[in-house]
């Protein structure tokens, strides 16, 4: 059975690994953990959002504290 291409056998993972993250991090590559040929594990590349607040993402539509002047009951 062929390797697919970005898979790594455990032994391989643990004395490549600080290399193998380097790819990910540089490449935005995945690479296939396996044990015996069978996949277990991902490494994937953490996606972080550049935006630290949400100033400027929110919209205004309308009061949300005073009352609605509508009638209603409670069910219970």
């Amino acid at each position: 059975m062929e390797k697919p291409a970005g898979s790594y056998s455990i032994a391989e993972c643990k004395a490549r690994l600080s290399g193998l993250v380097r790819r990910v991090e540089r490449g935005r590559e995945t690479v296939v953990v396996t044990k015996r040929g069978r996949p277990v594990a991902r490494i994937v590349p953490v996606v972080c959002a550049r935006r630290r607040s949400l100033k400027g993402s929110l919209t205004f539509h309308g009061d949300i504290v005073s009352p609605l002047n509508e009638p209603w009951e409670a069910r219970g």
